[in-house]
């Protein structure tokens, strides 16, 4: 699994011209599924999300979570982020999991964060959306479950 987390000041999502999901400060955490992605998966980077310390202490070190903060998520889906544009000028999606395993480890997922007691609200799985964010930092952090670093 693969995540884009933006720390925001607030952020919303909607869906035919309609608001779906908002949060005030928090995180925006854009999820892609793989393939051969599982609940390990989901677990791994559940945590990593809860627990990643990118919120300015009192003396302005990110040192704190989202968790700490009691701050919200707003989990989109994007299969996208699967996206392989080294060969020519169209992204494949081949890497991508088929949306049958994409949405319920995108589910698992933002049961897993709200497990934490994290508030998550949420885009639509596999519709078109319109995403708008007040990017705090600007911060932006790239999580991948199978991928070393």
């Amino acid at each position: 699994m693969r995540a884009v987390v933006q720390r925001v000041k607030r952020a919303r999502v909607m869906v035919a011209g309609r608001e779906v999901g908002s949060i005030g400060p928090g995180l925006l955490v854009f999820i892609g599924v793989g393939q051969g992605d599982n609940d390990q998966d989901v677990v791994y980077l559940a945590d990593k999300v809860a627990n990643l310390r990118i919120f300015a202490d009192e003396e302005g070190k990110m040192n704190l979570s989202v968790r700490d903060i009691s701050g919200e998520v707003l989990a989109v889906s994007q299969f996208t982020l699967y996206g392989d544009c080294r060969k020519g000028r169209r992204p494949s999606f081949t890497a991508a999991a088929p949306p049958e395993l994409a949405g319920e480890l995108y589910r698992q997922f933002i049961g897993a964060l709200e497990a934490y007691g994290i508030k998550v609200a949420t885009g639509h799985f596999q519709a078109e959306m319109v995403v708008a964010l007040e990017n705090d930092g600007p911060v932006t952090m790239l999580l991948d479950s199978k991928k070393l670093f």
